[in-house]
């Protein structure tokens, strides 16, 4: 069987580092969009849709973020699956009716997730596992008919809903990531807060935090699995 085609909807302003860490952790086809500048699929010809952090809130007056909302909503509707990262997360829940408000603080650092029962996206992982997180939204009310998988003290880490997939934190960091995305915080951390996220950036936190990576290979073996039950009734039919 062929690689899986997916969609990127690369949401960072600055887009380097979201093509680095999710071209290295997706082991598939990948057609990416940058939708800050515009970019948007022509159609709903793909495999899966992946959509990534930003430092953009789903409730920003941006031109860019309601004909992200409208693909995302017909893909949605057509059977496309879905994972969501961080700010694609929060785009995934106001999509699907959800609801997603400043939280007034910030949650960032290598922290604790715990699943919130079984999930297929979770296979393989711990029942509390390490990731590292950066956002100050967060999803307050899940979609209707989601299902809540993954949370902490800060509130939901996962959900899903059909073929759509979720995570609040970032299981594609690299170190290098983590250390500058903590950096440029500068406007809106203290000094005391930025030098303690770093102490943090260790080797032995990142090596913890890389068995979340495996929500990657799953979310894949998802999409290979749906695309072979499409294909399956014309395979019949020859």
């Amino acid at each position: 069987m062929s690689r899986p085609r997916l969609a990127l909807l690369n949401a960072a302003h600055e887009p380097d580092g979201n093509r680095r860490n999710f071209r290295r952790e997706l082991d598939a086809d990948l057609v990416e969009y940058h939708v800050p500048s515009g970019q948007y699929p022509e159609g709903f010809d793909v495999d899966g849709a992946v959509i990534t952090g930003s430092r953009a809130s789903v409730y920003w007056d941006e031109e860019w973020i309601p004909p992200t909302k409208d693909w995302v909503s017909t893909a949605v509707d057509r059977g496309v699956p879905f994972l969501g990262v961080c700010y694609g997360h929060q785009l995934l829940a106001d999509v699907l009716g959800g609801t997603v408000e400043s939280m007034g603080e910030y949650e960032i650092g290598y922290r604790t997730v715990e699943r919130a029962g079984e999930s297929r996206l979770f296979e393989g992982i711990d029942e509390a596992f390490t990731v590292f997180t950066t956002h100050s939204d967060r999803v307050t009310e899940l979609p209707p008919g989601a299902e809540l998988i993954a949370e902490n003290d800060y509130g939901v880490h996962g959900f899903r809903k059909g073929h759509v997939f979720a995570v609040q934190f970032h299981p594609e960091y690299d170190m290098d990531t983590a250390a500058r995305v903590t950096t440029n915080k500068d406007d809106q951390l203290s000094d005391e807060r930025i030098d303690e996220v770093l102490d943090g950036v260790t080797p032995a936190n990142f090596r913890a935090a890389c068995e979340a990576k495996q929500v990657f290979d799953n979310f894949l073996d998802y999409v290979c699995e749906v695309r072979a039950a499409d294909d399956a009734p014309a395979a019949a039919d020859d």
